[in-house]
């Protein structure tokens, strides 16, 4: 008994102690939560809630417009001498990491050369032929865990990009999403006349068109999200109340952290963390997006 009674004031004074600091500790992460509380997010039931995605180096790896063309090619919407000239274009676009505006010309007429005198719905029945081929793969599983997750809380999703709306449709529909903003050609009878309407879905063009999709669905942007790698979406990162740079490029990534947004970064290597650009670059890519310099080269020659 003299044992016990030895050990007895040891155990309380231990037990004591483990309450005390279990207090404690409970104490804190109350007083931290008072502070800067972080509800669930997506918030599940939110009606007035949606997300945006941008596509190209956010959602897919590469340039949508790319691997369309790529499809284009071994349909032979083209011929292999117009590749040699892609090829250094596309090599160019991948290690600079950026979107120049004049390369986004470039191809933007360029595809709208190649699809002039072709039925939409031609071009919509290969695209889905061109998503199993090349884009499926390329799917970030991280963003599309996350557009899964506002979708599983209720909310709508949206692709938002420069792409043609068609490509963009596709790919919204494979991934399950709302649907897709993106850039229209014009049409006629159900065939393509060579022309835009309106502009590219590029830059502040995406912010308007994610402020009128709001006005018309009744969302609350302060209470939505977008996701970009692109510093050229900064205007529609900056209407929403949950702004995500995705794989950001080194001027996003700036901003990002100057004010205080989210960051996700599903690439490797770290080529791909500096310049902003995906890590593999095969040869199939460089090949991919044929269309967007087909025009450029035969109006140069």
């Amino acid at each position: 008994m003299a044992a016990l009674g030895w050990l007895t004031p040891r155990r309380r004074s231990a037990t004591a102690r483990s309450v005390l600091a279990g207090e404690a500790s409970a104490e804190a992460a109350r007083k931290s939560a008072e502070v800067s509380p972080e509800p669930p997010f997506p918030v599940p039931g939110d009606e007035q809630a949606a997300a945006f995605f941008d596509l190209d180096n956010t959602v897919m790896q590469g340039a949508a417009l790319f691997h369309f063309g790529r499809g284009l090619y071994k349909r032979k919407f083209f011929e292999t001498r117009d590749l040699a000239r892609f090829a250094w274009q596309q090599a160019w676009f991948r290690l600079a990491g950026v979107e120049d505006p004049e390369h986004m010309q470039d191809a933007r007429d360029s595809a709208l050369s190649i699809v002039q005198g072709h039925r939409v719905a031609e071009l919509s029945s290969i695209g889905e032929e061109i998503y199993d081929e090349y884009m499926a793969e390329r799917i970030w599983p991280g963003t599309r865990a996350l557009a899964q997750a506002h979708l599983d809380a209720g909310q709508r999703v949206w692709l938002v990009t420069a792409a043609p709306v068609e490509i963009a449709q596709v790919i919204a529909r494979r991934l399950g999403l709302t649907g897709a903003l993106g850039t229209v050609a014009e049409s006629v009878d159900g065939v393509y006349t060579g022309r835009l309407v309106g502009e590219p879905l590029h830059g502040p063009a995406k912010a308007e068109a994610v402020r009128a999709l709001a006005a018309a669905e009744g969302l609350d942007l302060s209470r939505c999200a977008a996701y970009s790698d692109s510093h050229n979406d900064i205007p529609m990162l900056s209407l929403v109340g949950h702004p995500y740079a995705i794989n950001p490029d080194s001027k996003l990534r700036r901003h990002a952290r100057e004010m205080d947004w989210r960051l996700r970064d599903y690439r490797t290597g770290r080529k791909a963390a500096k310049v902003g650009i995906p890590a593999a670059a095969g040869v199939g890519a460089v090949a991919g997006g044929t269309a967007a310099a087909i025009a450029l080269h035969r109006r140069r020659r």
